[in-house]
This record gives C-alpha cells, structure tokens and sequence, in this order.
C-alpha cells in the first residue's frame, strides 16, 4: 500500500508538471466561462492601450471630417462593415504620434465593447451571437483621443440583428 501511495503521488506530480510544461511551450490558455454583460463590465478594461484617455475630445479642425458607417452581409452571423469617411485620411503610420488635423484611425465597438482600431475602411464582424447589436465607430485622432466638432465626437452607429 505505501508504494501504491508514492506512485501515486509522483504520477501527479510529473503529470501536472508535464502538463504545465506543454501549455507553457504551446501558449495554450485556460478559457473562462460568460458571465453575461449585467456582471463582467468590459468598460474597466483597457484592451491593450493604456495611458491612452478616451473620453478626451480633440477638436478636429476644418474642414470637420464626415463619418458614415454600412454593415454588409458575410455569413449567417459576420458582417463587413464598411467606414466612409470625407475630409480624413487613415494614418497607421503615425499611430500613437500627435495629432495631425485630418487624419487618424477609426475605433469599432459593438454593445460598447471596443474590438479594435480600424486603419483603413474595411472591418470584419465575424461570429455575432444571435440577436441584437449596436455597432458603433469613433474617428479618433493619432493621439487616440476621439475627434469631435464643436465639442460633439464624431461617431456613428448602427443597430444589427443577427438571426
């Protein structure tokens, strides 16, 4: 019985121990479960961008740039969403620099949760849940501070249902 128990103990432990290895070595990572949007606020989250203040307004100069957004149909639940923009100019390059009157790069959030930043007119919803959705982009200034005219933010949104 004693040697059943130390067998047991070093097969636990080398298993786990070998486990933990091949997750490190592979990148694999433990998945959580939804708690649903009344109880995990995505608002607290800085997704990747801190130091960066997105309630701050920059006035975006004239001529005032001109936002319109259109979702296309990809699939049962993904969507192209296509960004028209006028008097702005997408700016990757010079991302996280000051800002430049007129140039920029464009944020996309759906139920107000940011999925990313958009640096040309083309972004991809893929695998939307069933149901509902406000799709929402921001024109934002190099800086990531959004663009606003006469003190209103340049945004727009649509709503999506997903069948």
């Amino acid at each position: 019985m004693p040697k059943t128990f130390i067998f047991l103990v070093i097969g636990l432990f080398f298993g786990f121990g070998g486990g933990f290895l091949v997750a490190a070595t592979t990148g694999s990572q433990l998945q959580g479960h939804d708690h649903g949007p009344e109880v995990h606020d995505h608002a607290a989250h800085d997704h990747g961008e801190s130091g960066h203040d997105h309630t701050e307004l920059t006035e975006a100069g004239d001529p005032a740039p001109r936002l319109s957004i259109a979702l296309h149909p990809d699939g049962a639940q993904s969507r192209n969403l296509e960004i028209r923009v006028e008097n702005f100019a997408f700016d990757p390059e010079a991302v996280n620099g000051t800002h430049i009157p007129g140039r920029g790069h464009a944020h996309v959030y759906v139920d107000g949760v940011k999925l990313g930043r958009a640096y040309g007119p083309w972004y991809h919803l893929s695998a939307l849940p069933v149901g509902e959705h406000e799709v929402r982009v921001t024109l934002n200034a190099n800086d990531h501070t959004q663009l606003a005219v006469e003190g209103e933010p340049i945004e727009a949104t649509e709503t999506l249902v997903i069948e």
